[in-house]
Parts: C-alpha cells; structure tokens; sequence
C-alpha cells in the first residue's frame, strides 16, 4: 500500500482529536462568559459543567485506546506489513472513534457509545493479531 493510504485514516484521525480539542475550548469559553464555572477549574474537573466535562472526557479519551493504533501504524509502516486488510480495518477504527465521539459529545448514550468503542477495540485487537503474527510467523 501506499504512503498515502496507510496515513488517510491516521490524518482524518487527528482532525477528529482537533475537532473535540476545538469543542472543548468553544464549551469552555462559553462556561466561563455564562459564569458556571466553579471555583479553581485547573484542580477541579468538577468545577466545569456536565455539558464541558462530557466534552473533557471525550478528549481525554482520545489518548487512551488510540495511542494503541497510532502505534501500529507506525510498526506497520517501517516493517511494510501495512496491506489493504489493514488500511480497511485503520479506516473502522477511525470511524468507530467519529461515531464514538459524536454520541460521546452529544446524547452521551451509554450503550451507543459502547457500542461504538467496543467495535472500535474489537478491530484495533484484530489489527494488532494480524500484525503480530505477519511478524512472528514472517507470513
């Protein structure tokens, strides 16, 4: 695959993570000139509003399973082990994380937003297989 394929997704990945972080300071902004913010927001995540914590947690979300997948890339770019499977399940995942985001930012359902994450792990699991035994087996 092409430089360019196996990258789309993580590109399209990071302006998702720039959209959340510009929601999050849009939502902030708007606490603070509304006044609801309450006292030493730094040292306090329960200082903000539920509308600006959901939006925080979403973020913060970002960099935990993710982190994961951008790694892989990585791995599967410098051993050249990224093939159309792989560009495929990138682009699942990423998508799973647009969905997961957009119901984490919104209604905040708990069993959508589960539903999401979990198809997105699912895959993420499923690419670090794949990827471990091209590796070990040399297949």
């Amino acid at each position: 695959m092409s430089v360019q394929a196996i990258l789309l997704p993580v590109f399209a990945y990071v302006l998702l993570v720039l959209i959340v972080l510009i929601e999050l300071g849009r939502r902030r902004g708007q606490a603070v000139k509304a006044g609801e913010v309450g006292q030493d927001p730094s040292l306090r995540e329960n200082a903000w509003p539920n509308y600006v914590t959901q939006v925080s947690n979403d973020f913060r979300n970002q960099f935990e399973i993710p982190v994961l997948f951008l790694a892989l890339v990585a791995f599967a770019m410098f051993t050249r082990k990224a093939d159309l499977l792989f560009v495929v399940l990138s682009w699942v995942f990423v998508v799973s994380r647009y969905v997961h985001a957009f119901i984490h930012t919104t209604s905040n359902r708990l069993n959508w937003r589960l539903s999401a994450y979990f198809i997105g792990v699912i895959v993420l699991m499923a690419m670090w297989i794949i990827f471990a035994v091209q590796i070990l087996f040399a297949v």
